[in-house]
């Protein structure tokens, strides 16, 4: 077993950028929910075809100021990288996810470019533009968990070991994936919500279930099913954990996750019996990505390379 040297100056970076990248993220879904992701026209990186727009309107204010604070994260990303660089070995877990990070932030910058230069923007309901949402939403999660991940690792935390984890690797893979479903399924959702919005409740399950509503209403359907069974999941992951690996850490991670699930739930039957506002769309995307946060960390509490002492402590631990 060899030690994990840390930068805590360096992880301490980490988190700002995850909170602020966190906070990009949420206001990314504010251009969407209001339409202005065409406050830009169709020409990227410029705006209008300027830097700066004279007369903006308020959807080319909203677009532009999401663009900018995109552009400072990427560059807070890149200094980690660079950072990385500089004060850890070549095989350092930290290093290794701030390598990931850059190359993940590159493709969300890719993929918002390609939002705007094909126009699947206001009100595209093609599902072109559901699906490249999806994958923008997968794409946001790595990222999450790339910077998280390096963040983590700067401070000296173990690096992850999934071979002959078992069946912890097994349950955190399958909470991720669950996850990811999940989400794609919000982004689809969402998008059906902001283009077609209903009056009422019930006019919005009616809408549900007529075979004559457009296919993002008839779809929509799937993203609470899946958040209940996702979730029952996560709950039956935060419970065992304890059991797999009786720490500190593992405990606390997974009472975070939990809570997290469980505040999921109450937001999301909220925003629906609200008729899906704003405010509630932007709290129900920030727990998702917390919650996302929570199960990465604790997948790397508990899958957590250690020492042979350590790993015949845990073990016995498990088994009394």
């Amino acid at each position: 077993m060899t030690n994990f040297p840390a930068a805590p100056r360096l992880a301490r970076f980490g988190w700002l950028t995850l909170v602020f990248t966190l906070a990009v993220i949420v206001w990314g879904a504010v251009v969407r929910a209001t339409g202005s992701g065409a406050g830009c026209g169709n020409h990227w990186p410029l705006c209008n075809g300027e830097v700066i727009p004279p007369s903006p309107t308020v959807a080319t204010l909203i677009e532009l100021s999401h663009r900018i604070s995109s552009g400072l994260s990427l560059l807070m990303v890149l200094a980690m990288l660079v950072w990385s660089r500089k004060v850890f070995a070549a095989r350092h877990p930290a290093r290794t996810a701030s390598w990931v990070a850059m190359v993940v932030m590159l493709l969300e910058a890719a993929i918002g470019a390609g939002l705007v230069k094909f126009e699947l923007v206001a009100d595209d309901a093609s599902m072109a533009r559901a699906l490249t949402l999806g994958a923008h939403l997968v794409n946001t999660q790595l990222l999450l968990a790339s910077i998280f991940l390096a963040a983590w690792w700067s401070g000296g935390a173990a690096p992850i070991r999934v071979r002959g984890s078992g069946v912890r690797g097994w349950a955190i893979g399958a909470a991720l994936l669950a996850l990811v479903v999940v989400g794609m399924t919000g982004a689809i959702a969402s998008l059906g919500d902001t283009l077609f919005p209903a009056r009422t409740l019930t006019e919005g399950m009616a809408m549900d279930r007529d075979p004559s509503a457009p296919l993002l209403i008839r779809l929509r359907v799937w993203h609470p099913t899946l958040a209940v069974v996702a979730g029952l999941l996560l709950l039956a992951v935060g419970a065992l954990a304890p059991r797999w690996r009786d720490t500190v850490a593992v405990g606390r991670a997974a009472r975070v996750v939990t809570a997290l699930v469980l505040v999921q739930w109450t937001v999301g039957l909220v925003t629906l019996l609200l008729l899906v506002p704003i405010s509630m769309q932007l709290l129900h995307l920030l727990t998702a990505d917390l919650l996302w946060t929570a199960v990465v960390w604790l997948g790397a509490v508990l899958l957590a390379d250690q020492p042979r002492t350590s790993a015949m402590i845990d073990r016995a631990a498990s088994m009394s």
